[in-house]
């Protein structure tokens, strides 16, 4: 199966304005797409959905974006504008695993962990970090282990775990990467209380050849969690996930058809390909 997977932001109104400032903030990147709900950008070539989806989510820092900034310049850029407006999460400085990281929360309520480093080290510039906490705490290794039998092209690069007398639960996760689809993830466990869990504010988009697709993702992945409406669903994590297939932005583009189409994946859980392309 081709999996085609892309982190989806939910914005209240503010989608075209924060893809404007991302794609300032960095270089070698465009908006796509624009359009009174959606707007599409990629950032180095990886795509991002914005969503004018209404003040009902919004985006936490449970799913935040590792960041591989292969200069000071670049890193100390990006800093300095998500830090205006934005919260610090980690403060910009020298750590273990970097000559110079920070975490940052920006003005939108996008969260970036910007680390120095070469793009070799995990091969994409923009990585989604999930992070288990709360009444998910110690439950990153299942994730990973449920998410790569799912989706093919799929590995676990490594995970790192927690030993006694370091800040964490010994044994949870401390940090660890895997590939989705050949997309880089990275996971961790928190062991502090935080005052937020995965929400729909950031969702993962899974685009689907045929309908033998959807209905496969759509099972596995409502697997003890949750249906919603719409193609979207929750894990057994809380991880929000958008289920679509690959030809509904073409159906949406042709005018003639977009209000039918539309009209009638409202009424949906699931995607049916059949009734869009009836309709």
């Amino acid at each position: 199966m081709k999996n085609h997977i892309y982190p989806c932001l939910w914005f209240d109104g503010q989608a075209r304005a924060a893809a404007e400032f991302y794609c300032k903030v960095f270089g070698n990147s465009e908006i796509t797409e624009d359009n009174s709900m959606v707007v599409s950008f990629n950032l180095n070539g990886q795509r991002f959905i914005g969503l004018n989806g209404g003040p009902m989510y919004k985006p936490n820092p449970s799913i935040s974006f590792f960041v591989i900034c292969e200069t000071i310049k670049e890193i100390d850029h990006a800093w300095n504008k998500f830090t205006e407006e934005g919260s610090v999460l980690m403060p910009l400085d020298k750590y273990d695993w970097s000559e110079k990281y920070g975490w940052v929360q920006d003005k939108f309520g996008i969260s970036w962990q910007l680390s120095f480093g070469k793009m070799e080290d995990v091969g994409q510039k923009f990585t989604p970090a999930l992070m288990f906490a709360n009444s998910q705490k110690g439950k990153a290794e299942q994730a990973i282990n449920l998410y790569t039998s799912i989706f093919g092209n799929s590995a676990i690069a490594g995970i790192l775990k927690y030993t006694a007398g370091e800040y964490g639960d010994e044994g949870t996760v401390k940090h660890a990467q895997f590939k989705l689809g050949g997309h880089v993830f990275m996971a961790m466990d928190s062991s502090i209380s935080h005052a937020f869990d995965f929400s729909e504010g950031i969702s993962f988009i899974v685009e689907c050849e045929n309908q033998e697709e959807i209905d496969y993702y759509w099972n596995k992945l409502t697997e003890g969690g949750e249906e919603s409406r719409c193609g979207w669903l929750k894990d057994k994590f809380g991880v929000s996930w958008q289920i679509i297939p690959a030809i509904l932005p073409k159906l949406l583009s042709d005018p003639e058809k977009a209000g039918r189409v539309t009209n009638a994946f409202l009424q949906m859980r699931k995607f049916d390909i059949e009734k869009l392309l009836q309709a």
